[in-house]
């Protein structure tokens, strides 16, 4: 059965067909890229509902029994991911082709599909090791899919970015080698048994490699202190790029509650509760900089890119308490604000395309300035947690979830007043691009010359180029509307994730031999003796 394999391989023999004989056919390039992912969806629908019965498939790389050879596995978790991923990549991929993103550089399909092929591997491998070797294609395709089109402050963020994660692979580096040398082992599931065998006296490397990966991961989520590359790197990117980088941070949220979870989880000497003493208070300190940097913002790509600390930092204070009614609380919110970023991204580029500029300052209105005023409206009260859409429910279920002493008073101060602060930043930008633009629309119609400036309006928008905002809309109000059964799902997840034993016997039970085939081994051997 190699359906677990296929999100890996599939945009992987993908993209270099579309590099090598598609890149001088952008129609070829398109149609080839648009058919790829949403097979990879219908992919991602047919794993989901493989893992929706709660077993733990394993895929077996050339048929070596695990801890030996390279394993694939697919539980809840990891399926939900790929769903996730697989659902914004088309999302994001339409809006590029509808509005001409991908044509302003090269290669823009290719690096998309090898983007798809390493979140996907990140979401599915069972070893370590293999998740770095995601991560570096991941680091590769991102980069060159951040400086797509070119431009001198896209080329400077783009260095920020490629040099910080560098450092970041560079300590994933020493993390396996001391990891590796103190277990002999790298597979998680395998991590999860022989750990726990190792004294608490003789598990300081352990707890080095522990402490380090901890600072990779957190520098993949943009959490504090290393959260200082997505700013800029998001509000430089292409709008769908920074669209798909929605689901970037989350490969990290999703490696600290896989790896922290089963391999240093409950029984793992000194190891257990690393993690969370020094995630949560970091959590904190990501979510008030996200808020302070909404409220402060000139720009109106850096504050939806600080929306996403802000939200990242509500993510990771969820994670941060490493209980079943926690993470499910997390991965709902996962889900959301994974939408909310992607749509938030889509709609500023629609604005923004049809200004002269991001700045966060009273122009003419644009044409369609209502329909663009109502999507706005509608991802903002989504990103900043505000009834009716799933964003709401996304904190109620994260502060439900955060009622233990020593951690309500922090979690729920920050989460309500980082929603505060951001439910007025986005207030602010909305009416200055909204509300004060069509004001001096209703000026600026007095004076002739004004007045033809006025009547010199952008084409609108195509229904082509509304309808992935829509599509992401969508989503957030059916994670609100559905939210009992998504919650029920999600329990179920978070509990499959604890349950580490049973993510133990699936990775390293033996492989099933052909009984003929070894009876047949057996008699040669006895006629060879």
């Amino acid at each position: 059965m190699h359906w677990i394999i296929l999100p890996v391989v599939l945009p992987a023999l993908l993209a270099p067909i579309i590099a090598f004989v598609m890149r001088h056919d952008i129609t070829l390039a398109r149609t080839a890229s648009v058919a790829g992912t949403t097979v990879l969806l219908a992919i991602a629908v047919g794993l989901a509902f493989m893992a929706a019965d709660g077993t733990t498939h394993v895929y077996r790389l050339g048929d070596w029994p695990a801890p030996f050879g390279i394993v694939l596995v697919l539980d809840r978790l990891s399926a939900l991911m790929v769903l996730l991923t697989a659902t914004l990549a088309l999302i994001v991929l339409i809006h590029a082709i509808a509005t001409g993103w991908d044509a302003r550089g090269r290669h823009f399909h290719a690096l998309f599909q090898f983007q798809l092929m390493g979140i996907c591997g990140a979401f599915l491998t069972g070893d370590i090791f293999n998740l770095f070797v995601f991560f570096e294609v991941l680091l590769i395709a991102s980069y060159g899919l951040m400086i797509h089109s070119g431009g001198k402050a896209r080329m400077r963020a783009g260095l920020q970015y490629v040099v910080m994660n560098l450092a970041g692979s560079t300590l994933f580096l020493f993390a396996l080698g001391t990891l590796y040398a103190s277990t002999g082992t790298l597979n998680i599931a395998d991590l999860a048994v022989r750990i726990p065998e190792i004294p608490v006296e003789e598990a300081a490397l352990v707890r080095v490699a522990v402490i380090l990966l901890l600072i990779v991961f957190a520098v993949k989520a943009a959490l504090f202190p290393v959260q200082f590359w997505l700013p800029a790197t998001y509000a430089n990117a292409p709008a769908p790029v920074a669209a798909l980088f929605a689901i970037m941070t989350k490969v990290g949220a999703y490696a600290i509650l896989r790896i922290h979870t089963t391999a240093f989880g409950p029984g793992s000497p000194g190891t257990e509760d690393l993690a969370a003493t020094w995630l949560f208070p970091a959590a904190i300190v990501t979510i008030a900089l996200g808020a302070v940097g909404v409220l402060g913002a000139r720009r109106l790509m850096p504050l939806i890119a600080f929306s996403v600390v802000g939200s990242m930092g509500a993510l990771l204070v969820a994670v941060a308490m490493f209980s079943p009614n926690a993470t499910a609380a997390a991965l709902y919110y996962l889900v959301h604000s994974t939408f909310a970023a992607a749509c938030l991204f889509l709609v500023a580029d629609l604005v923004v395309s049809r200004r002269s500029t991001d700045m966060l300052r009273p122009q003419p209105a644009t044409v369609q300035n209502g329909l663009f005023a109502a999507l706005f409206f509608a991802a903002a009260i989504a990103m900043a947690g505000m009834p009716p859409l799933s964003g709401f429910l996304g904190k109620l279920l994260i502060l439900d979830a955060l009622r233990e002493p020593g951690f309500i008073g922090w979690a729920w101060s920050a989460i309500l007043v980082g929603s505060l602060l951001t439910i007025l930043g986005f207030a602010r930008a909305g009416s200055i691009l909204f509300w004060k633009s069509t004001a001096m629309t209703g000026q600026a119609t007095e004076g002739d010359a004004e007045a033809d400036a006025v009547l010199a309006l952008p084409p609108p928008a195509t229904t082509a180029q509304v309808a992935p905002v829509m599509l992401a809309l969508a989503g957030l109000a059916g994670l609100a509307i559905f939210a009992g059964p998504v919650s029920a799902y999600l329990g179920d997840t978070s509990a499959q994730l604890f349950d580490r034993q049973g993510y133990v016997d699936a990775v390293l039970s033996p492989v099933e031999v052909d009984v003929q085939a070894a009876g047949d081994a057996d008699v040669a051997v006895e006629e060879d003796h």
